[in-house]
């Protein structure tokens, strides 16, 4: 009962912060945004425990997120401390869904992983045109291995739907999650540096949400006990 009213209270909290971002309500954001990033740590903690490495490592992932979103609240002066927080959160998550490293297809890694490296690329270097285009030549490294962690972190979600050690629901999950939580920061990232997306700063914020419940909630699924 105690875990679903929690479960509810993250869902309430994103929403809330969905809604202070589509009205401009900036200081009802800058308490709904971290507080869901909280409540999704109690209830990660409340379901799985951290007594397994993978739920330890998505324990530390959220709290760079946490970090990162109370870097990113501010000025664009922590832009850089944002990004390396959520650097930071994805090579915990990298680690959680690798631990253990359970055998695969190696076609199917191959082919995933390319498809990933060329759809990244792509981007990457539309984004980076525009990093330069902004006048920030500073942040083209810091964004280059940003990229390169978030699809690494892609890549080792989605390789569990081939995992035979990987229920497929929890599979299914973080798939999906990784996918909501690199194309959140594909919104922000071409809000910010490329053009303006058609409500870009709302949809940011649901699929980043939207991609941290659904990764957790899978890996609770794989490894609570």
């Amino acid at each position: 009962m105690l875990t679903t009213l929690l479960f509810i209270a993250v869902l309430a909290a994103a929403a809330t912060d969905w809604v202070a971002v589509a009205k401009g309500w900036r200081k009802i954001e800058t308490i709904a945004k971290p507080v869901t990033m909280v409540l999704l740590f109690s209830y990660l903690g409340l379901t799985g425990g951290f007594g397994a490495t993978p739920l330890i490592c998505f324990g530390l992932g959220i709290l760079f997120s946490l970090a990162g979103d109370l870097f990113l609240l501010f000025s664009d002066r922590w832009f850089i401390a944002g990004l390396v927080s959520f650097l930071l959160a994805h090579v915990a998550y990298i680690i959680g869904l690798n631990t253990p490293f359970g055998e695969l297809s190696p076609l199917w890694a191959i082919g995933i992983g390319i498809i990933l490296a060329i759809t990244a690329a792509r981007l990457l270097r539309r984004i980076l045109a525009g990093v330069r285009e902004k006048g920030k030549p500073q942040l083209v490294v810091p964004v280059v291995a940003y990229g390169t962690v978030i699809t690494l972190m892609l890549l080792s979600a989605i390789l569990t739907l081939s995992r035979l050690d990987w229920k497929i629901s929890a599979a299914g999950l973080v798939s999906v999650g990784a996918i909501l939580f690199y194309a959140s920061d594909i919104i922000l990232a071409w809000n910010k540096f490329v053009k303006p997306v058609n409500n870009g700063r709302v949809l940011n914020m649901i699929a980043y949400h939207l991609g941290q419940i659904a990764l957790v909630v899978g890996v609770v699924i794989q490894f609570a006990k």
